[in-house]
């Protein structure tokens, strides 16, 4: 097998058009997990082959994955289950009385964490989105301020410009930190290049479900926090006294416990293939099978694509999608169980921003007065046209048939 071999696992007459939940695995990150499996032994606790081994393995995968992500020397690459789990993190770490401005526009992982912040509205434009922000940093905090956003929405796939976004931060003494758990599948990033302090990304989005993510970004935070977790491997000293603990410096300090190796290697695989990928082909590739999608679906009667920006934005391969007068869960469970198609119905884990684009996309539709839910179709490197038809001519299919409208009034009570 090559090192650009971008073959996934999956199950055969199945489509898969959900990679924005859970990518499907890369077969070279299962080939490398299964590789490590004989020599599978303790991180940073032993002398013996089988310690050394992974702890080598483990450390060697931190180093690829921040070089997949530009992470600059004085960087930390912190091991973490997810997006999530690397956001509440930071949010733990920042400095007492950190101001945090985030938008309305966010995934509830760069929506939660934050305590008390300040929520700009969701920005029609990329641009509204720079000036709403230079107007918020306007304000002198006499605080410590941290910028956070997405990279790239989980609902309509539109890319944020986080490199305009981070220049406006510093510009202002900020910082910036950039959920980029859909972003980074299709985007090259480049920590660096971009000016992101700090970047949050999840294994299972980027075709590694092992169970891991990262935080990486700026050390002094992290380093003068104490741990979230508290445990074995985060320390330097413990002492006889309750209070005498002195923390580990570097990513160990939070890192307690025994780490998710396999996670770590196996993202780490992905990390490596792609880099030595054409990432542009690939982005080109995708953006033909999402224009294929997205003007499959404007031929449909009934649906109305979700999105925040002009239709012409810039994206990824991902389109949320209303419905009208159906109930979204009742067709996703028709695509599944009929024609072996799998999406995502609901509001995405973001119902601010979810809610908000149904309601504008109704107006936009003329459906006034009709109650209307979402679906969400996602593609990634496995997607192919016969994929993206399927969907079209199952869609097509289904919303000419007769159907109960009592089970969507059924759904919205829900």
């Amino acid at each position: 097998m090559s090192s650009t071999d971008l073959s996934l696992l999956g199950i055969p007459g199945f489509v898969n058009l959900d990679y924005a939940a859970t990518a499907p695995c890369l077969k070279a990150a299962a080939d490398a997990v299964n590789e490590l499996l004989p020599w599978y032994g303790s991180i940073h606790r032993g002398a013996g082959a089988l310690s050394q081994r992974c702890t080598r393995e483990y450390e060697q995968a931190r180093q690829t994955i921040g070089d997949f992500v530009g992470a600059r020397a004085e960087d930390h690459v912190i091991f973490t289950r997810n997006t999530t789990d690397a956001l509440n993190l930071l949010a733990h770490c920042l400095p007492r009385g950190t101001t945090v401005i985030t938008f309305g526009g966010e995934h509830h992982a760069n929506l939660l964490p934050w305590h008390y912040p300040v929520r700009l509205p969701v920005p029609s434009s990329p641009g509204e989105a720079i000036r709403s922000l230079g107007q918020a940093l306007a304000v002198n905090f006499q605080t410590d301020v941290l910028v956070s956003v997405t990279g790239a929405s989980n609902v309509t796939g539109e890319i944020w410009p986080i490199a305009e976004l981070a220049q406006i931060a510093h510009r202002h003494g900020a910082r910036i930190a950039v959920d980029a758990a859909q972003l980074a599948p299709h985007v090259p990033i480049d920590l660096s290049a971009l000016g992101i302090d700090y970047l949050a990304l999840s294994g299972h989005k980027l075709y590694a479900p092992f169970g891991t993510g990262v935080l990486v970004g700026r050390s002094d935070w992290l380093d003068a926090a104490v741990p979230l977790t508290k445990g074995g491997g985060a320390t330097a000293r413990v002492g006889d006294a309750t209070h005498d603990v002195r923390w580990a410096t570097g990513p160990a300090r939070h890192e307690a416990g025994t780490p998710n190796l396999l996670g770590a290697v196996a993202l780490a695989k992905v990390c490596a293939t792609l880099d030595a990928a054409d990432r542009q082909a690939l982005f080109d590739r995708e953006q033909r099978l999402l224009a294929r999608l997205r003007e499959g679906l404007s031929e449909i009667a009934g649906l109305e694509e979700l999105r925040m920006f002009g239709r012409d934005a810039r994206r990824i391969g991902v389109v949320s999608f209303a419905v009208k007068g159906r109930d979204s869960a009742q067709i996703a469970e028709i695509l599944g169980q009929k024609y072996q198609i799998g999406v995502r119905d609901g509001l995405f884990c973001a119902h601010p921003l979810a809610r908000r684009l149904l309601g504008e996309a109704s107006v936009r539709a003329g459906w006034e007065g009709v109650p209307a839910t979402a679906l969400r179709a996602s593609i990634g490197l496995g997607t192919t046209e016969a994929d993206v038809d399927a969907l079209i001519h199952a869609l097509a299919a289904e919303l000419n048939a007769p159907h109960d409208a009592l089970l969507l009034e059924s759904a919205l009570s829900r």
